[in-house]
């Protein structure tokens, strides 16, 4: 006899994490406008606590225009060397209930509890038992919503932000997803909104009740399925409790526009040793770099290359970059940005042989991966770095 709940789907999102984490680490910001990220003239909103969004500030909004918003709000630097900490206790809260845990990034993840019903009891007394476990464990609020897809699961979480709960149970999906503007659906950006608002569709339920054959001839075959599927509900993807990533990267973007090559290097130098300390603190190693350069005028250049033996060392990231850059096209650019990815991963595991054929750099930079897990980031770096001002 199968026991499987109806509505099995969990989504967890942790409440404006990052400022979450920034108000533990100082509770005097509590009740506070913070923001985290976009302390430069030229930074990013990364996130913002609630009190924050009151004023209209969002995440990925220019820093520019969070000031205007809210003049009174409290800027930090990310630190996300605290997040991961966080996240880590936060996944193993969730890890506790089911290992049917599906990570979407540092402060969110889908979960299956249909197997752990017989255990704990029903989704919404798992939610709810999650919820308590990630305020006393990790420290901060989240939000989860429950329903038979993930696709539903994470509207819910969405709908009722922040430090709620909401069950969609299977027989109200339809009459919970007709009045959602249909921006809301996976796959509908702004051009595609653009284009489904030429024929009154504005909701959920307006697409729902269009033609699929006039939506194909709008928007193709399979975006029209596609739209069409979820409109009702649909979505037969499983939860997949590990998943490898692509890539690891860094990227940052400068108070000033970069125009010397010594200068530029020496920023790809300590990108390319954040990257290789997050390669190795993972597990990988990396057989594709790929360098990003986004210029003054905003013309994002980027360049890859593969090499046959896989590596994690920030020494070889940095030579790979440095000549990925010097071979762009023209002399005279002023940089605005630059980003190392490392890609085309491989378990660490699976290459011991490597170690042979590094050298003495091998043991120099885990040497300094011991250094600074006992006295903290930044504790050491290559003489270069001594002269580098930060930017961020």
């Amino acid at each position: 006899m199968s026991l499987r709940p109806p509505e099995p789907i969990l989504h967890v999102d942790l409440d404006a994490f990052y400022a979450s984490v920034a108000i533990l680490k100082d509770p005097s910001l509590k009740g506070k406008p913070v923001i985290v990220g976009g302390t430069g003239a030229r930074g990013v909103v990364t996130s913002a606590s609630y009190e924050a969004r009151r004023y209209g500030v969002h995440s990925a909004m220019p820093s520019v225009r969070a000031r205007r918003l809210c003049p009174d709000g409290i800027f930090l630097p990310p630190d996300f060397d605290a997040y991961r900490t966080h996240s880590n206790r936060f996944r193993e809260v969730l890890l506790a209930h089911t290992p049917l845990v599906e990570p979407i990034s540092l402060d969110e993840a889908f979960l299956d509890v249909g197997g752990a019903v017989l255990l704990f009891g029903s989704p919404a007394a798992i939610a709810k038992k999650i919820r308590r476990d990630v305020a006393r464990e990790v420290g901060v609020t989240c939000s989860v919503g429950i329903a038979p897809t993930k696709f539903v699961a994470k509207l819910a979480s969405d709908g009722c932000k922040p430090d709620g709960l909401l069950h969609v149970r299977a027989g109200e999906v339809a009459s919970f997803l007709e009045p959602l503007p249909v921006g809301r659906l996976w796959g509908v950006g702004e051009k595609t909104g653009e284009l489904l608002g030429r024929l009154a569709i504005r909701t959920v339920g307006d697409l729902g009740r269009t033609p699929v054959t006039i939506l194909e001839r709008l928007l193709g075959e399979a975006a029209a399925s596609h739209l069409a599927q979820l409109a009702r509900g649909i979505d037969d993807r499983p939860v997949v409790p590990y998943e490898q990533p692509k890539s690891i990267g860094h990227e940052e973007t400068f108070d000033r526009d970069l125009d010397e090559e010594e200068e530029i290097l020496r920023e790809l130098l300590a990108l390319s040793g954040r990257v290789a300390a997050r390669l190795r603190e993972d597990g990988y190693r990396s057989r594709t770099i790929t360098l990003k350069v986004r210029l003054a005028n905003f013309t994002t250049l980027t360049r890859s290359r593969t090499q046959s033996d896989p590596t994690d060392l920030g020494a070889d990231l940095h030579r790979i970059a440095s000549e990925l850059y010097k071979g762009l096209p023209g002399s005279k650019r002023r940089v605005r940005l630059l980003g190392v990815q490392a890609g085309g991963l491989v378990s660490a595991s699976a290459q011991q042989l490597a170690l042979l054929r590094t050298g003495r750099w091998d043991d120099v930079e885990r040497t300094v991966d011991r250094i600074e897990r006992r006295f903290g980031p930044g504790a050491t770096s290559p003489a270069s770095l001594l002269r580098r001002t930060p930017r961020r």
